[in-house]
């Protein structure tokens, strides 16, 4: 099973020789800073929106999410695989692989000459990052003693959340220098620098023979871009199209396939079988419905922030900080919550603050003053600070200790996997919404589905009319987003409750 060599280790053979002894702190802030550079990527690229639709690719609404999502869905369908490559073939040379994919994507990223180029980019730079993250906890595992291994994941864990935050700011600062293609340029020599670091400092870690389940992550990966074309694609080619019909029903076979081939093989990429745990299924649907309301809110913000309340690039990297203030004030209370209250209404409470504050946040608008904008902000923030630490150990405390290194993955699958679905679901409501609410003269002459190619074909008397409907888009997308967000809450937590009655056996 791919990640199980995170939790034991076992001495180098012949052919895997000891690196020299290293600084754990040094090993731990490098690992650290390559896990924030993969992770802020997800968060930055939401910022570059508005510059990207405005941009001489001309991308279509659906383009756009395409330029989010493909580095989203190939960075969720390719970590497991990435953990398990590292495990066969040594987790530091597939770090080292993973940092040149990204520094490579990155750079045709920035030099891209069409949207084709840019789509192939980010899939590379995706493929990157998905070989990264997993290598980086399973070089500190190996670097580290035992009663260190603890406080070492947890000091890991906390960088997916201070990525995000190092995204949208160091995001927002690089695309002050007007360009989206500054985000991808700096993104290359800081890639290069790490790889300089980690193939200096890394140490080498034990190898296995294992084979990796290629054919079962080719049919996730396929699944997923079916699943996600059915979604995007639906504003502009209609609900009954063939694409978007196709596209369902593709990802449905496709899926279908993927649990036949996982059920068959020795060692599957993931097995099917496990979320016959109801506890972790659960906790699974848990996490990816925190991470698809989390970057709905994200893709809906950067273009708010700037055409609504009219931020720079730079004011809307910032303007996020106030969902992370009670990550990082109260993060640390909620194991002591969690067990005087119990996790099933921690669990509750943390779906009511993340579905209440954006259906808060669907009611801003132009007028609003940030302060209010900011405040619901913290009542989403409120909702994952509760979120995060305890679906993790309920994932965690679903399997047998042998599985952890499972764990490790299927949290990172479930999080970047619910991203991916909430930029899609996102925009695909926005964009139904803002055509709709379009004046029909302007929506007559030139059929827009962005803001960008209203306003680029519209008197500039007229821009209110444009952004008023991306607006009103904007509070609908996100008030289906928290009703959705807290429908899926409720049967997780009604998952959870009849599971503890069940007492389920352990896979």
């Amino acid at each position: 099973m791919p990640f199980n060599v995170l939790v034991r280790d076992r001495p180098p053979t012949s052919r895997e020789p000891s690196s020299r002894p290293v600084s754990q702190r040094g090993l731990l802030a490098l690992m650290s800073a390559c896990v924030v550079l993969v992770v802020g990527m997800v968060a930055a690229i939401n910022l570059a929106v508005p510059m990207l639709a405005a941009s001489a690719l001309h991308p279509s609404a659906s383009t756009l999410v395409w330029i989010v999502d493909t580095y989203v869905i190939f960075f969720a369908c390719l970590v497991i695989p990435g953990g398990a490559a590292g495990d066969r073939f040594g987790r530091k040379g597939v770090l080292l692989v993973g940092l040149l994919l990204f520094a490579v994507g990155a750079l045709l990223s920035a030099v891209a000459p069409n949207v084709a180029v840019l789509l192939v980019s980010r899939a590379i730079t995706g493929i990157g990052a998905a070989a990264v993250l997993p290598n980086t906890l399973a070089v500190l595992l190996h670097a580290v003693p035992v009663e260190r291994k603890g406080p070492t994941i947890a000091v890991w864990a906390s960088m997916t959340g201070i990525g995000g935050v190092v995204g949208n700011v160091g995001g927002g600062a690089v695309l002050s220098g007007g360009s989206w293609r500054w985000l991808f340029i700096v993104a290359v020599p800081i890639s290069l620098v790490l790889v300089a670091l980690v193939g200096r400092i890394a140490p080498v870690s034990p190898r296995h023979d294992r084979r990796l389940d290629l054919p079962g992550a080719l049919l996730f990966v396929a699944a997923s871009v079916a699943l996600l074309l059915g979604i995007v694609q639906g504003p502009e080619s209609g609900w009954g199209s063939v694409v978007v019909v196709g596209g369902f029903a593709g990802a449905a076979v496709l899926f279908a396939v993927w649990v036949f081939v996982e059920l068959k093989v020795e060692h599957p990429l993931l097995d099917p079988r496990l979320f016959r745990v109801p506890g972790l299924r659960s906790a699974c649907l848990g996490m990816t419905t925190v991470f698809f309301g989390m970057f709905a809110l994200f893709y809906v913000n950067a273009s708010f922030l700037q055409y609504g309340m009219g931020f720079s690039v730079l004011r809307t990297g910032l303007g996020i900080l106030p969902l992370t203030i009670p990550i990082i004030v109260a993060a640390r209370y909620v194991g002591r919550l969690s067990e005087r209250i119990g996790i099933d209404a921690t669990t509750a409470l943390a779906f009511a603050f993340v579905g209440g504050g954006l259906l808060g946040l669907s009611t801003t608008n132009a007028q609003t003053p940030y302060y209010v904008y900011a405040v619901w902000l913290v009542v989403t923030g409120i909702g994952v600070t509760l979120a995060l630490p305890t679906l993790s150990g309920a994932i965690a405390g679903s399997l047998p200790h042998a599985q952890a290194g499972v764990g490790a993955g299927l949290q990172a699958t479930t999080r970047e996997f619910g991203s991916a679905l909430g930029v899609a679901v996102i925009s695909t409501i926005l964009t139904a919404r803002f055509v709709a609410a379009l004046p029909a003269d302007i929506r007559a002459d030139h059929d827009p589905h962005t803001v960008a190619q209203a306003l680029a074909t519209t008197d500039p008397d007229r821009a209110n009319d444009v952004v008023t409907a991306f607006i009103s888009g904007a509070g609908t997308g996100l008030q289906m987003i928290g009703v959705t967000v807290l429908v899926l809450g409720a049967l997780v937590v009604l998952q959870s409750l009849l599971s503890r009655r069940g007492h389920p056996a352990q896979p």
